[in-house]
């Protein structure tokens, strides 16, 4: 599985990007010339990462420690491997989404805390997971207010007797997922008029959705763009979709103790509804990713 389905196709220019000094695979990233001579947060290529990369690499340097950002990086692929050779040294992760892609997509749990303790189970020696945000970036189906008042919806639930009537859009590779629109038949017992084959919360699904090409959307539940249009997302009651909450993944040896304690006191105070807000003025409102990140960590008393 991809990071999250977000994520633009990597440009062969930004992986020279990752390209550090060699010989740096086995050292500690903090020792003098080890790394590439610092401490490195990556990050993906959407707002979301981008927000969170500045967020980690903030409340490090509030410890006084020198950090690389190197965000806007690419998918899971580059990210991971570079992670382990110690290119860099801490991500923003998905618990869900790289449970997923360790297992090769054979874990089934949907709980935060059993997708968190396998989580830790599968990780390459050399890389542990920090403390799991309350915030999650989860698969979500969206529908308008007026969808949601015709057909009475709160919750997926609700689809079920009504789905018949219904043109839903998203990914391709939602008519073949699990969590898709086999597992909302599985599952629930939905099965919609027509599927659209669009994007993932994309401009295509956006447009589709505002212009009632389609009736219901699958986007991620903290884009800033829903609440922006008064959009409603429908409660995945009976827990298909798998945990998405944020997670840190950093290489142990760098895992010093102030460290781990800013980024566990980041995790515990980041909730779904902050992610939302701080998406949207990334998303909508055009602000720089840094500066939203910095304003969020200053207003919640996480930087000395």
């Amino acid at each position: 599985m991809k990071f999250r389905e977000r994520y633009l196709v990597l440009a062969v220019g930004v992986v020279s990007l990752l390209v550090l000094a060699a010989g740096c695979g086995g050292q500690n990233a903090l020792e003098e010339g080890g790394g590439g001579g610092g401490f490195v947060v990556g990050s993906a290529n959407f707002p979301e990462q981008l927000i969170l990369g500045n967020m980690y690499a903030d409340v490090i340097e509030d410890q006084g420690i020198e950090v690389e950002r190197r965000l806007n990086l690419g998918t899971r692929d580059v990210l991971f491997p570079s992670l382990e050779s110690g290119e860099i040294t801490l991500v923003p992760e998905y618990n869900g989404a790289l449970l997923s892609y360790l297992s090769k997509g054979e874990s089934d749990v949907t709980s935060p805390e059993e997708t968190t303790k396998l989580l830790k189970k599968e990780l390459p020696e050399g890389l542990i997971s920090l403390e799991a945000s309350e915030a999650q970036d989860k698969d979500a189906l969206v529908v308008t207010p007026e969808t949601a008042e015709k057909y009475d919806l709160e919750n997926t639930s609700d689809l079920a007797p009504v789905a018949d009537e219904l043109i839903v859009g998203g990914p391709p590779e939602m008519s073949e997922r699990p969590d898709g629109l086999p597992g909302l038949k599985r599952v629930y017992g939905i099965e919609f008029e027509e599927f659209k084959a669009l994007d993932a919360g994309g401009p295509l699904t956006t447009e589709a959705l505002g212009n009632g090409d389609v009736d219901v959307g699958r986007f991620f539940s903290s884009q800033g763009l829903i609440d922006a249009r008064g959009w409603i997302v429908l409660e995945d009651n009976k827990e298909l979709s798998p945990a998405q909450n944020i997670i840190p993944i950093i290489r142990k040896q760098d895992s010093t103790g102030k460290i781990v304690d800013a980024l566990n006191e980041l995790s515990a105070t980041l909730t779904t509804e902050d992610l939302k807000k701080l998406n949207r003025r990334v998303e909508v409102d055009k602000e720089d990713p840094e500066d939203v990140a910095k304003d969020y960590l200053k207003q919640k008393g996480l930087l000395g």
